[in-house]
């Protein structure tokens, strides 16, 4: 992992960033790619985001409880038209498993099942990030 992270130039420690997620049943996440376009850090531009790591840390998790990371592939744009997208990846949240991915890239978080009862989905997203060029 730590070779595929240096191989974008200009990644540097200090840029990262992690947020901690928690979903119980009727929870999603809508599909988007993980830019942060125009937000503003210390009077500056945001460091781009380049690489999106998730890691997950419920004990336990069955697969009719949902909450699948859908991964996309963009289409060529239509003119004017809605972006047309083909899922690629479903990802089952496995406890303790990892998943890494290029940004931008097209992904939503599956509905959390009725099923799940008061189990949660417990992730940790981090990004790897640079400087704007």
């Amino acid at each position: 992992m730590g070779d595929h992270i240096e191989s974008f130039p200009n990644i540097i420690g200090r840029h990262v960033g992690f947020n901690y997620y928690s979903y119980s049943a009727g929870d999603c996440l809508l599909t988007h790619d993980d830019t942060d376009q125009g937000r503003l850090l210390e009077g500056r531009r945001a460091p781009k985001r380049r690489i999106a790591v998730v890691t997950y840390f419920h004990e336990e998790w069955q697969p009719d409880w949902g909450g699948e990371l859908i991964i996309y592939e963009r289409r060529a744009d239509r003119a004017g038209g809605p972006i047309d997208l083909m899922p690629t990846h479903c990802i089952e949240p496995r406890p303790g498993s990892l998943i890494m991915f290029t940004v931008p890239r097209f992904h939503r978080v599956c509905r959390v099942d009725p099923t799940a009862g008061e189990h949660r989905r417990l992730s940790i997203a981090g990004w790897f990030m640079t400087e704007h060029s």
